[in-house]
C-alpha cells in the first residue's frame, strides 16, 4: 500500500470508521463457567458503497468484509462492513496512524495496548512522533499546499 492510499484510508476511517478497545466480561464454559476479563479490540468501517469496502479489503489483505443484515428493518439501504480485530487491528492502526486526526487517540490506544513499552526500549523501535513527521514530509501532495 502506498502512502497516498494509506492517507486516503485514514481519512475514510476518520469519517466512517469505529474503534473498539475495551475489556468485557466473558464466561468460559470450558473452565467451569468462570468469568474472565477479556480485551475486545476491533476496527471497523461501515458504509453503503460496496466497491469502497471491497477496495479496502483487497488493498489491506486482512480483515473481513460482509453485508450488514437488518432483519427487523427491511426498508434500510444495504450496508457493507469491513472489520479487523486484535493483531490485525494493530497492523491497521500502524498503517493509518501517521495520517489519522479524529480517531488518533483511539488508534494510539491499540498501539499502546500491544506495544506498551515501544517508546522505552530505544533500539529497533520506530519513534512514532518522528515517523509521523517524516511520512507527512515525504507526501508529494504537500508541495501543492
Amino acid at each position: 500500500m502506498n502512502i497516498n492510499d494509506a492517507a486516503y484510508l485514514a481519512g475514510l476511517f476518520d469519517g466512517e470508521g469505529c474503534v473498539t478497545c475495551k475489556q468485557v466480561k466473558r464466561k468460559r464454559k470450558d473452565r467451569g463457567d468462570k468469568i474472565y476479563n477479556q480485551w475486545y479490540i476491533c476496527c471497523e468501517i461501515s458504509m453503503t458503497d460496496k466497491a469502497v469496502i471491497e477496495w479496502i479489503h483487497e488493498n489491506l489483505g486482512f480483515g473481513w468484509s460482509a453485508e450488514k443484515k437488518y432483519h427487523t428493518k427491511p426498508k434500510y439501504k444495504k450496508q457493507w462492513r469491513w472489520c479487523c480485530g486484535y493483531r490485525d487491528a494493530l497492523t491497521f492502526a500502524k498503517i493509518i496512524w501517521p495520517f489519522a486526526q479524529v480517531k488518533l487517540h483511539a488508534i494510539e490506544n491499540i498501539i499502546d495496548h500491544y506495544e506498551p513499552r515501544a517508546q522505552e526500549l530505544g533500539d529497533n523501535v520506530v519513534d512514532l512522533a518522528e515517523e509521523r513527521i517524516s511520512r507527512i514530509a515525504q507526501n508529494p501532495w504537500n508541495n501543492l499546499l
